[in-house]
């Protein structure tokens, strides 16, 4: 029998297994039974339905803008042209350059966990797409990484920006917030998250989205969210 530590048999003690808890007291919980030093992140986790009537399997991949934020502290690194460098360095960014910063990331030594890029220069970047590919961090137009507003797509990301995608058997996890913030605060990042990946449903799929949905923070343990979501 697998020998279980002293704080997984402590956390355990509020398992919600077999029980009906509203989504308020859920949020407590996570809270409760997030015990480190730090301030922990709250994450979702679910599993997708992939099948459609039509084509091939439903991938999900899109952004979303969390109205109070992720509470992650992102280091973003813009790619730019000469003349758009000064737009990258008042936009808020850690890190810019034109080549030269092509240059770091062909070398594979950068510290910036988001990167933007302007269209013109994604001709350029493209060649290290094995690079970058491999860390999630190639820009794409549909998630709002490659654009010509520098400004707006650094500030985007500062405020509370979570890229979703599924993996091959249907699972999504993102952060929609930290142990500090408020019950009201994750509740409403929550359902805007929920509603939004909704409307990604096409048309041609039955049934619902979403199949479940727990909660967690990152050292806790998950909670399911039921009845339908």
């Amino acid at each position: 029998m697998k020998k279980r530590s002293k704080r997984y048999k402590d956390l355990i003690k509020f398992s919600t297994k077999g029980k009906k808890v509203d989504v308020k007291d859920i949020l407590d919980l996570v809270k409760k039974t997030s015990t480190t030093k730090f301030d922990e992140s709250v994450d979702v986790s679910m599993r997708i339905n992939l099948k459609q009537t039509k084509g091939g399997d439903f991938n999900l991949r899109t952004v979303i803008k969390l109205p109070n934020g992720s509470g992650k502290k992102n280091i973003v690194a813009v790619l730019c042209e000469a003349d758009k460098l000064e737009d990258a360095k008042k936009s808020g960014a850690e890190v810019f350059g034109t080549d030269d910063l092509l240059e770091k990331i062909g070398s594979g030594k950068f510290n910036f966990n988001k990167l933007v890029c302007t269209p013109a220069m994604m001709g350029k970047l493209g060649k290290h797409g094995k690079v970058l590919g491999p860390k999630g961090l190639m820009p794409n137009p549909k998630l709002g990484t490659v654009a010509t507003d520098i400004k707006k797509a650094v500030q985007d990301i500062k405020t509370g920006l979570v890229e979703v995608k599924n993996d091959k058997d249907g699972n999504v996890s993102s952060t929609i917030g930290r142990k500090s913030f408020s019950n009201e605060n994750l509740l409403n990042n929550l359902n805007y998250f929920i509603d939004s990946i909704k409307k990604e449903k096409p048309d041609t799929m039955k049934g619902e989205l979403i199949k479940n949905l727990y909660i967690t923070s990152t050292m806790g343990i998950s909670y399911k969210i039921g009845g339908k979501i």
